[in-house]
């Protein structure tokens, strides 16, 4: 019998998705935007200590590997032909700090998670040094001082950590968020690894003029950082390297977004005024704000949206951060035991239909936006004898709605132009239940695509239509229409209003709790 006949698909591009609770590879058709297969792995999360979040960068690494392999041999037995892959994008979680010895490859420490929560310390002694009249930091950066961004946890990591400490002295230690960490390594690691960083990565992590689009000489210096470990920062969409190793050796790497801006790309806000939401380990609301930097008087992030090539413009974003929204499903799971996957909390909110008064502040790394309050910390209330797991499920969910909201709220007043509905996309969008409770509380509808990978799509676009690459345009009227599901607002508006106030008492009971003094942020 003769050899069964490869698919003719044209040019493919694939994405690695690298986010804080897994890693994926897919691989979409770059003409129809059509996923045609993927794979992904957990990642191990661990946590020496209270409010301490650490990831093992080789595993991360490892992972992506694998995830890379597996999905070339699923290709392989639907007959698609990999020498069709043409690229490769990066998307990753943000601000997650690396820094490694470029003479062996190896980390030095392990990655320091976004939601880690050690530099509280440190954020208060740096923000004891800024002139009250004159918050530089903010306005280069876009960003309020917090344990959340990068430039504080390599302030710890060189204070505490003599490997790295002693890297830097001998001029071998480089530093770079998850994105530059594999790109360095993908494209060659200590034989002629590339380097290197997007805009939208480097503008996380408060070492980055927003303005300018360069490290920032005063931010570096009061931080402490020297600035030869930093990455060259390029734009979203170029040739950064190839990759140097595997079954897709060869191929050029040549897109690169934090996975937030990567899903404002998958979800074709390209216009200014269009927003789109991610729920995944935490909730990112981002709005596109065009060339200009919109500063928030509420609360919100101004960031780098993209910049989608060495030539093109830079867009900006404004941003609501939320740290726990999928992540509150991972606890109940792994640290309660009440569920045994991530799937079965809509069975167990389905079951009630409703939280009987029941309240859930997932402030496990203090609050995020609008409130940025380092020193809460998570609380469950408006408990009874009636309560039972169901309600705590179900009070999960609401929490993550409840915080979007929260965020709508600030991203309306900041615009002025309130949004009529908003767009979604992430892993936790599937839950048909959460979907429809954020239309009721936020009294807008909630419109879905159909393919939820919009963060992978996102980077696979960046990479395909990157000069060199050019497979995949970008102009409006190639972009293939996108099927959408739509959850439309069931409650009255009275009763959305009473829940969301009661929601907004029980945060106010959860700030406060953490006292510098408090053990947890002693450092050894």
């Amino acid at each position: 019998m003769a050899a069964a006949k490869k698919a003719v698909l044209g040019p493919l591009v694939g994405a690695v998705d690298q986010g804080t609770s897994s890693t994926r590879f897919l691989v979409f058709n770059s003409k129809t935007a059509e996923l045609l297969s993927h794979h992904q792995v957990e990642i191990k999360q661990e946590f020496p200590r209270e409010g301490w979040v650490e990831q093992d960068p080789k595993e991360i690494l490892q992972s992506v590997y694998e995830c890379i392999e597996k999905t070339c041999e699923k290709l392989g037995q639907l007959n698609i032909d990999i020498s069709n892959i043409k690229a490769i994008g990066v998307s990753n979680q943000r601000e997650t700090t690396v820094v490694w010895d470029k003479l062996t490859g190896e980390p030095l420490y392990n990655a320091v998670v976004w939601l880690d929560l050690r530099t509280q310390s440190t954020v208060e002694n740096l923000y004891k040094r800024i002139p009250g009249n004159n918050n530089f930091v903010k306005s280069k950066t876009g960003l309020p001082l917090s344990t959340y961004f990068s430039a504080v946890k390599l302030r710890w990591l060189l204070d505490n950590v003599r490997k790295v400490q002693k890297a830097v002295e001998e001029n071998r230690a480089l530093f770079g968020t998850i994105d530059s960490w594999l790109i360095w390594s993908l494209t060659g690691g200590v034989n002629g690894g590339v380097h290197c960083t997007d805009v939208t990565n480097a503008s996380r992590t408060m070492l980055f003029n927003i303005h300018s689009l360069e490290w920032d000489k005063e931010l570096c210096d009061f931080f402490g950082i020297p600035m030869e470990i930093l990455p060259n920062v390029r734009s979203s969409s170029e040739i950064y390297g190839l990759m140097k190793a595997g079954a897709l050796e060869g191929v050029p790497i040549s897109g690169c977004l934090g996975d937030q801006s990567a899903a404002l790309v998958g979800q074709m806000c390209f216009q200014d005024g269009q927003a789109k939401n991610t729920y995944g380990t935490g909730c990112f609301l981002l709005c596109n704000t065009g060339h200009k930097c919109v500063f928030s008087e509420h609360g919100l992030l101004t960031t780098v949206a993209y910049k989608l090539g060495r030539d093109k413009p830079v867009y900006y974003a404004l941003e609501g951060s939320v740290a726990i929204a999928g992540a509150v499903i991972r606890w109940l799971r792994d640290n309660l035991g009440i569920i045994k996957s991530s799937e079965e909390i809509e069975k167990l909110a389905k079951e009630v239909g409703t939280s009987y008064g029941c309240y859930f502040v997932p402030a496990f790394s203090g609050l995020y936006a609008p409130y940025w309050e380092p020193s809460a910390r998570g609380i469950i209330c408006g408990l009874t004898q009636f309560t039972n797991k169901c309600h705590i499920a179900f009070a999960a969910l609401e929490a993550v709605c409840f915080q979007t909201r929260e965020i709508l709220d600030a991203m309306n007043r900041d615009c002025g132009i309130p949004l009529s509905h908003l767009q979604v996309d992430g892993g936790m969008t599937s839950n048909k239940i959460l979907m429809q409770l954020q239309a009721d509380i936020l009294y807008i509808p909630v419109v879905k695509p159909s393919m939820p990978e919009t963060t992978a799509l996102g980077a696979a676009m960046a990479a395909g239509a990157a000069e060199g690459v050019g497979v995949w345009s970008l102009e409006p009227e190639d972009l293939s229409a996108v099927t959408m599901e739509r959850f439309e607002p069931q409650i009255n508006a009275e009763e959305s209003e009473i829940r969301y106030s009661t929601w907004k008492k029980a945060v106010m009971k959860s700030m406060g709790w953490v006292t510098t003094q408090s053990p947890e942020s002693g450092i050894p």
